[in-house]
């Protein structure tokens, strides 16, 4: 005889076959979560890309165009304020990135939040009753 009632020990292999079910789901919603991340990082790098390219294309030949337009009265006059616009934007956007940088990520955002109310309700069934 062991001495333990064999409740203890049915108990204990359904409690680890909790616990085993429990980090596996909480495994498969951060591969979820992850798997969506992914996705739409690479979708905001693309669209972001494409829109960079096309704007910086646009304003070129727009100034480009405004440059000839003006060509024998203010020619340095354009560009100088083209050069100006450019620069400004480009600070706006350096600006604007590094804010975004500073916000950080939510990846696992909702997994961590399981992850804080099981620990909550774990907590409440081990303490004092």
């Amino acid at each position: 005889m062991t001495g333990a009632p064999p409740g203890l020990f049915a108990s204990l292999r359904g409690f680890a076959a909790t616990s085993v079910a429990l980090v596996r789901t909480r495994l498969e919603l951060f591969r979820v979560e992850a798997r969506e991340e992914v996705g739409r990082v690479a979708g905001l790098v693309l669209w972001g890309m494409a829109a960079v390219l096309l704007g910086v294309a646009g304003l070129v030949f727009l100034s480009i165009f405004l440059t000839v337009l003006v060509w024998d009265s203010h020619r340095l006059l354009a560009l100088g304020v083209f050069a100006a616009l450019f620069v400004a934007s480009a600070t706006g956007a350096g600006w604007f990135a590094l804010r975004l940088a500073r916000r950080g990520s939510r990846l696992f955002a909702a997994s961590l939040a399981e992850l804080r109310r099981d620990e909550a309700l774990l907590a409440r069934r081990d303490g004092p009753t």
